[in-house]
């Protein structure tokens, strides 16, 4: 039989397989994920100085978003785990297909188009070198 409360048995197994690494995520972003992916692709692999400065000049309007959820990530792990930000890199990024949201566009002589207004959610993982 297990010791302790069922409580605090719950508690402790929750700290042991909790997340050590920073991360940040963005949910529900208005972009599709195929177009979020091209952004993070150049990224991954990068340190977060470097990687900052290709997504404040990056043409693409995923790069405004991602810039965000890289900036988050870095303070989560500046002031959360006490981590130095200059040997931080990027480690794993990801963009899952979110909710579609499905709209109708009137064309000619009764027919209607339909629209696919899709969306995603971004998460970025840091980790020191």
């Amino acid at each position: 039989m297990a010791k302790g409360h069922r409580s605090q048995i719950k508690k402790e197994r929750n700290i042991a397989t909790k997340e050590r690494r920073p991360h940040a995520s963005a949910k529900y972003v208005g972009i599709p994920a195929t177009k979020a992916k091209i952004v993070l692709d150049q990224i991954k692999g990068k340190d977060v100085v470097t990687a900052a400065a290709m997504l404040n000049y990056s043409p693409r309007y995923a790069s405004d978003i991602i810039a965000k959820v890289l900036k988050s990530a870095m303070a989560n792990a500046e002031n959360n785990l006490g981590m130095d930000v200059n040997k931080l890199y990027v480690e794993e990024v990801c963009a899952d297909q979110g909710p579609t949201m499905k709209r109708i566009r009137p064309r000619a002589q009764g027919r209607a188009y339909r629209i696919l207004k899709r969306s995603c959610h971004i998460s970025i993982i840091l980790n020191e070198r």
